[in-house]
């Protein structure tokens, strides 16, 4: 396979372009998308309304690429853990969520995470590489396939909030979120139920806008400069003024807001001062504001919140007339809750 490309890695135009460069009509492209992604054909023969010299032409050309699934666990809770094996010999994590008529997808956009934030699992392991257009995209299509396998719900809505910074392996995720959300030849997703978390890449905002339709998440955590320096080295690079004024100017469709991700900690940004402050930090946007508690995990240093203290600091917010959810994340018993992905075969059993 290493002797020939992954065709997934073309996007729409590359692949016009290959067909006419190769002396046939360009409308074989969108007869080749459709088979790649909404019929999800995993082999060239499948392809049976293109003409057998382009299907000949395709095979010799390229590959279709399949992420293996090395290893999975299943959580008490239904949530579902992939480690992904690929051809480098890395791996990634994706979970597939149960949520009450639906499956939610978090997907990886690197191995491993360069941003450094010192709540998260993945940024212990560094950044080894971006991911690749079509390693993102056939983490989707893995999970398409193993929701269907479970039959009942269907996924419908996919998080960029596995492991990695989507904002810093641009061109590839843009690319991916195309086909995923194309509604002739793609996946079909609803960009309305495709959301991008970022750590706060403030000078990607604007390109996002441009490029992609879909929900914007930013994860925050702290309503001042030395806290969230302490928790997120990006807040050097980014500070919150700077943030804050790049996530009011982002251009959003009526009613629509920017969600704010806040891993609460113990002794750390779970005050009722902290909680003013956020109030007030907010205010030019129009956001709402997740609340995580935080997921443990060993070497951390961190501490999770008190029932009564994360309801104390919804409740300060409530009052400041912000939507505020505590959000309770789902498979910490296999560490596929927020923050807890790290991609390494080591850490997985078989379920």
């Amino acid at each position: 396979m290493a002797s020939k490309p992954d065709i997934r890695n073309l996007d729409q135009r590359q692949l016009i372009k290959f067909f006419e460069n190769s002396g046939m009509r360009g409308y074989r492209a969108d007869q080749t998308l459709r088979w790649l992604y909404f019929r999800r054909a995993d082999n060239f023969d499948q392809m049976t309304d293109l003409a057998k010299d382009a299907r000949t032409l395709l095979s010799t050309s390229f590959y279709i690429g399949k992420p293996a699934v090395r290893d999975k666990q299943t959580s008490e809770d239904g949530t579902c853990k992939f480690l992904f094996a690929l051809e480098d010999g890395n791996a990634v994590e994706s979970v597939l969520i149960p949520e009450k008529d639906h499956y939610t997808l978090c997907i990886s956009t690197q191995v491993g995470c360069a941003m450094g934030c010192t709540f998260c699992m993945t940024a212990k392991t560094g950044l080894t590489r971006n991911l690749s257009r079509a390693e993102i995209i056939g983490q989707v299509i893995a999970a398409m396939d193993a929701a269907e396998s479970r039959g009942g719900m269907r996924l419908s809505n996919i998080v960029l909030m596995g492991m990695g910074e989507p904002l810093a392996n641009y061109k590839n995720v843009i690319s991916a979120i195309d086909a995923i959300t194309d509604s002739n030849w793609g996946l079909k997703f609803s960009t309305r139920r495709v959301t991008l978390s970022t750590a706060g890449l403030a000078d990607r905002f604007d390109d996002l806008a441009r490029d992609a339709r879909i929900r914007l998440a930013v994860s925050l955590n702290a309503a001042d400069n030395e806290t969230r320096n302490r928790l997120m080295p990006v807040n050097k690079a980014f500070p919150l003024d700077r943030l804050i004024k790049a996530c009011a100017n982002y251009p959003l469709p009526a009613r629509d807001k920017i969600t704010f991700e806040y891993i609460l900690i113990k002794g750390i940004n779970d005050s009722e001062k902290d909680a003013l402050q956020l109030a007030k930090l907010l205010r030019p946007v129009r956001a709402k504001i997740n609340l995580i508690p935080l997921n443990q995990h060993p070497g951390s240093g961190f501490v999770r919140p008190e029932i009564k203290e994360i309801e104390s600091f919804q409740s300060i917010l409530t009052e400041k007339n912000y939507t505020a959810i505590i959000r309770r994340s789902k498979g910490a018993d296999i560490s596929a809750a927020c923050g807890q992905l790290r991609g390494e075969t080591k850490t997985l059993s078989h379920s």
